[in-house]
């Protein structure tokens, strides 16, 4: 049923163990925009002459390391803040309720907010090992380097940490969502529209009380849900979850 965040506070009360689901539409908020929209999809071909699938896949950037950074940088590494949702969900945790969170983003922000047990299954922006001697690089270092960034011991290409189409995930992270999905009793899925694999299909390894769902428009999974909010995922958890 659609309803309120006095609905929302209601079930956070009678939960035990809750874990987050959470999409693009949790960044947007902070300022990030998301590269799979139309909008997006339309600048991206418009000025480096490739759709965000082809820029962000993993034969296209061995091929052309020079366009991919030159997107990525300008695209997925834009200045943020985590906004309300961010906090929410860390102090959620604090309190002892919430026991991840699963993000399809990449952005770090659930980190700077304050959460311990996060789950990026798509991988993260600060992440970055050299593909010759394995060496870790902050995000800080690409975003300071000037073009393609090199390691600076080795001289070897720097490849990001995140899951570029054409590439597996991280079986350790999946693992790691799933087990907590299958252990909570009720599950908030914010910002996302369900239609992203395989990271919609962690809904099937969820078999507790309460599927909650926050989101602007409509998902595969609403007739599943117990409780839908139809409102921005940062006023709703931000109300939601006391300071």
């Amino acid at each position: 049923m659609v309803g309120s965040v006095e609905d929302l506070k209601k079930l956070l009360q009678q939960s035990r163990v809750v874990t987050f689901l959470g999409g693009a539409g949790v960044s947007t908020e902070s300022g990030i925009p998301d590269f799979r929209s139309k909008g997006s999809a339309e600048a991206a071909q418009k000025r480096f002459g490739y759709p965000p699938e082809v820029l962000l896949s993993h034969d296209f950037f061995l091929a052309h390391p020079d366009i991919f950074y030159d997107y990525y940088k300008s695209v997925l590494l834009v200045p943020a803040s985590p906004n309300p949702a961010h906090y929410a969900l860390a102090r959620l945790e604090a309190a002892g309720k919430l026991n991840a969170v699963i993000t399809q983003n990449i952005d770090n922000l659930h980190q700077q907010a304050g959460s311990k047990r996060v789950y990026p299954v798509h991988g993260n922006v600060e992440w970055n090992r050299c593909m010759e001697c394995n060496r870790f690089f902050n995000g800080d270092y690409i975003r300071n380097s000037q073009g393609v960034p090199h390691c600076d011991q080795c001289g070897g290409l720097i490849k990001p940490e995140v899951v570029l189409y054409g590439e597996p995930l991280d079986q350790q992270v999946w693992r790691g969502a799933m087990a907590a999905v299958s252990s909570a009793d009720t599950m908030i899925v914010g910002g996302t529209s369900l239609s992203v694999y395989p990271a919609a299909s962690l809904l099937e390894f969820f078999m507790g009380k309460h599927l909650i769902l926050i989101n602007k428009t409509e998902t595969p999974y609403d007739r599943r849900a117990d409780l839908i909010l139809r409102q921005p995922i940062g006023q709703v958890l931000g109300e939601a979850v006391p300071q």
